[in-house]
């Protein structure tokens, strides 16, 4: 299966290491990018947290150790809206591109998007920062992000919510068993299905149809199945399939309101100045989630809607219209890398 081994490339990879038992774990290790320079005050660190299948690496091309390119290249570097910030993305716990993870521990236990939260604060103390600047998240990386902005109210200035929930959905949540229903029958051939099974509910119909429609190709198979056995293939090569049902558990497992009295009166802990945005074609996360965020959030200021056809996925795509967002919350830096 893929994902990061020891022994592979460490690209621009970094390592925090924990020692102490923590969530089932003996200890842990996060592996982590960064870009710029923290400065002196330590005002200016901005952490990204990735999706699903995403990892550490947000910015750069393809290289060794990187077998994809950055997910959110467009937001970091210079003239770019997260430039003169330093930008910290790491793997999440249980991920598959360095961090600690089931690929390492077979027995290895159920961790919570609370869980993944409490490693990286152990990570923002490592590196000396003690607010950051802002914190932003898509999808998983929005569960993390609100997690955050919630459990570390003080330690979060700014705040970036995009295609995201307060609290997983029983359709999410049914989806989800689906794929790891796939997975568990069969661990190899499984994850391409739940792959094929997740990349419909993260584009759109009419997008699909306006594509593909009811084309065929050379072979006579459908070119709809030729688009989504890529996207299968892709995944198969660089992901992990016992970190995906960790981390889907994880995602399944989300509610931020858990044991702080329900979501209205956890939402009402968070201190950091908030953009909530939600996309207006995503039917995977559909924007009554993001209003819900945005109402509940007391530094909300509205819901923002992405106009886009790609439906989930726009969150990634559509870099001008998530640039615009970052660049409204967190003015640029420029000149202070």
């Amino acid at each position: 299966m893929g994902g990061w081994r020891f022994g592979d490339p460490n690209g621009r990879r970094k390592w925090f290491s924990h020692a102490e038992p923590f969530a089932g774990l003996p200890g842990f290790q996060l592996a982590y990018e960064t870009w710029g320079t923290l400065n002196a005050e330590a005002s200016n660190a901005v952490l990204v947290l990735h999706a699903l299948t995403g990892d550490s690496h947000v910015a750069g091309g393809v290289e060794p150790g990187h077998p994809t390119p950055g997910w959110w290249d467009a937001l970091v570097g210079p003239g770019r809206p997260l430039d003169g910030f330093f930008v910290v993305a790491p793997n999440v716990l249980g991920g598959c591109q360095g961090s600690t993870g089931p690929w390492q521990y077979p027995d290895f236990p159920g961790l919570t998007i609370r869980d993944q939260v409490r490693a990286e604060v152990h990570l923002a103390d490592f590196l000396g920062v003690e607010q950051w600047a802002a914190v932003l998240g898509g999808s998983m990386g929005g569960m993390r992000a609100v997690e955050w902005a919630v459990g570390e109210p003080d330690r979060v200035k700014s705040l970036l919510l995009l295609a995201t929930t307060a609290a997983a959905s029983a359709e999410q949540i049914g989806l989800a068993s689906a794929q790891l229903h796939a997975i568990r029958a069969n661990s190899v051939e499984g994850l391409g299905v739940a792959r094929r099974i997740a990349h419909i509910s993260y584009r759109t119909e009419q997008e699909l149809q306006a594509r593909f429609e009811r084309g065929r190709q050379e072979d006579g198979r459908f070119e709809v199945e030729s688009y989504l056995d890529h996207h299968a293939a892709k995944l198969t090569r660089r992901f992990d399939s016992a970190s995906y049902v960790t981390l889907t558990e994880a995602m399944n497992s989300h509610d931020v309101g858990r044991s702080r009295g329900g979501v209205k009166a956890a939402l009402r802990r968070v201190k950091a100045r908030t953009l909530v945005a939600g996309v207006d074609s995503d039917r995977l996360y559909p924007l009554a989630q993001q209003r819900e965020l945005a109402a509940g959030i007391p530094g909300a200021d509205g819901l923002r809607v992405i106009a886009s056809p790609y439906g989930h996925d726009a969150f990634l795509i559509e870099s001008e219209q998530v640039g615009a967002l970052v660049r409204e919350l967190v003015p640029v830096r420029s000149g202070s890398r």
